[in-house]
């Protein structure tokens, strides 16, 4: 064999090879490229911005592109990820599923917590609880899990006591309420709008804000603690995929220094990271 023709077998053999390695590598590439579909609730600009934010990380670091299936019906999000429609969900706090699975039968469970909103009590009465008086009137959401949520908070600005062991308590467990407060019970987006005919009204943020409350001058704050745990707001996936690699990396992906600047930036403080909050107390 002649040197050129070494020379030109040596050249095909190394572009066979050459191309049998990119056909290899560009494979692998596309079968651990992903994209992972998310149902969330329509309409914040403040989350879009933290998503993008999430997006990018996911993008960048996982290889996983993430794109948003937007609900305004909050039981829409479980039943679509239920029938696979989407492959995540991120809308609701551990309360809400809980409810949710037993209303329904679905097995969707968390793999993820993402946030928290502290709800709070406003007054244009008064500036501290201290300050309440004997017959005062506080106004409460009146769905099971708000109302729960609110008389808790009173339980810890030290109103009222509850029974303990409650999953979810109504005004007929208080069994301590020494300044004989009137517990006014109302639709939850209707409690700040009463805040001009009672002395008090604990609001949760979405409505808060839709009002124009400035949660500065809330006169108390939900503590961080047991059973605010379960006003945590999750990453949920169908119970079949609680252990999928990738979805955790989406996880990952939102629970970063980066997501929680954009949350602070975001929402300054209505808002909290809470998978690096302390809960123990």
């Amino acid at each position: 064999m002649s040197k050129t023709t070494k020379w030109l077998v040596g050249g095909v053999a190394i572009v066979a090879i050459a191309g049998i390695a990119y056909a290899s590598f560009g494979q692998k590439a596309k079968t651990t490229s992903k994209t992972v579909t998310i149902g969330i609730m329509s309409g914040s600009k403040q989350d879009a911005k933290i998503w993008d934010t999430v997006k990018k990380t996911a993008k960048d670091k996982y290889g996983i592109t993430l794109k948003f299936k937007e609900f305004t019906d909050y039981s829409q999000p479980n039943k679509a990820l239920a029938s696979g429609d989407i492959d995540l969900n991120a809308f609701q706090h551990y309360a809400f599923l809980s409810q949710s699975n037993k209303s329904t039968g679905d097995k969707i469970v968390s793999i993820g917590d993402t946030v928290i909103s502290p709800i709070r009590l406003y007054s244009k009465t008064y500036t501290k609880v201290s300050q309440y008086k004997s017959g005062d009137t506080i106004s409460v959401p009146n769905d099971p899990s708000n109302e729960s949520r609110a008389l808790y908070v009173l339980k810890a600005a030290g109103l009222i006591d509850l029974k303990s062991g409650l999953t979810l308590a109504t005004v007929k467990d208080i069994t301590k309420n020494p300044k004989n407060l009137k517990i006014k019970e109302l639709a939850a987006d209707q409690t700040a709008r009463s805040l001009s005919d009672v002395q008090g009204a604990v609001v949760n943020g979405t409505y808060a804000d839709s009002a124009g409350l400035d949660y500065k001058k809330a006169i108390f704050v939900e503590p961080l603690n047991k059973n605010s745990h379960q006003w945590v707001n999750i990453i949920a996936a169908n119970k079949k995929d609680k252990n999928n690699a990738t979805y955790k990396k989406v996880v990952k992906a939102y629970q970063t220094e980066a997501t929680k600047k954009a949350i602070n930036k975001q929402y300054d403080g209505v808002e909290l990271s809470a998978w690096d909050a302390d809960f123990s107390k």
